[in-house]
């Protein structure tokens, strides 16, 4: 663990098994969703944890992939593709599985984004409206 947030090259990481990827990007999600709550609301932590909730559930993403679809470059929308088409070992208790599918999509996305530095094109794309 000697590199931890040094950026890896774009070819590594879409060599990448898209469920690795969307394992890292539920984490970044989660944790962005849960900085710009605190940040950008007064409210307290149940609340702020209650909305959180609701933005990184499963049917929460797959309605914020559905807005982002069009905004994805080439190399977003095959990772895209490739995590929403991957076969998960775990399903959702509170979404439908093509939900599922699409929220896990967008989670390979967001770890891609990420593992590649590309921090500021996650906030263009998930963070440009308010929360």
């Amino acid at each position: 663990m000697t590199d931890l947030g040094q950026p890896i090259s774009r070819d590594r990481a879409i060599q990448l098994n898209p469920i690795v990827l969307a394992f890292v990007g539920d984490a970044v999600y989660t944790l962005l969703v849960r900085r710009s709550l605190a940040l950008e609301s007064g409210a307290k932590a149940g609340e702020l944890n209650r909305r959180a909730s609701m933005i990184v559930s499963a049917h929460g993403q797959s309605e914020r992939a559905e807005k982002i679809l069009p905004l994805l470059d080439e190399d977003e929308e095959s990772v895209y593709r490739r995590g929403r088409n991957a076969k998960k070992t775990t399903k959702s208790k509170s979404a439908s599985s093509a939900e599922y599918s699409r929220s896990t999509g967008l989670e390979a996305v967001i770890g891609f984004l990420y593992l590649t530095g590309r921090i500021e094109r996650i906030f263009e794309l998930f963070f440009k409206e308010e929360l």
